[in-house]
């Protein structure tokens, strides 16, 4: 099961970096970006963790990937957090909202909605903590010396 979803989460990253025009050099690391913070994703599940939480860990850990990506590569991090976010974002319950709304099961599309903006949240939670902690890093590096 897991080797499907390694496959899914990969492509999906690469090929959303195609589409964004990512440099052919850096689309093996958005997918790898992607295809680590799914399989941390579906880990977590697994292991009985609450969706918001998973998808904060996991976003997080992407995040972190891609700075490592962009120093070593010497691409600028969006290139490879914006593409390893993206199996991790909330469409399909997204859309599952938007057609309970549009069926007139209203209370249903308020509980799906509810629960696609605070994984939205939980994603955008995560790409914050990792920033907070890459400036830490480079601020306590030079007092290293």
């Amino acid at each position: 099961m897991y080797i499907e979803q390694l496959v899914t989460s990969f492509v999906a990253s690469a090929a959303f970096g195609m589409l964004f025009n990512t440099p052919k050099k850096a689309l093996l690391q958005c997918g790898f970006a992607g295809m680590v913070g799914w399989l941390l994703y579906i880990w977590l599940q697994d292991m009985h963790v609450l969706r918001i939480t998973a998808t904060v860990v996991a976003s997080y850990c992407v995040t972190m990937i891609s700075h490592l990506f962009a120093k070593r590569y010497r691409t600028p991090i969006i290139v490879f957090s914006v593409s390893g976010i993206i199996p991790l974002v909330p469409g399909g319950t997204a859309y599952d909202a938007m057609r309970n709304a549009v069926e007139n099961q209203y209370d249903q599309a308020v509980q799906l909605g509810a629960e696609a903006f605070m994984i939205s949240g939980a994603i955008a939670l995560g790409l914050l903590l990792s920033e907070v902690t890459n400036q830490l890093i480079r601020k306590w590096k030079p007092a290293q010396r």
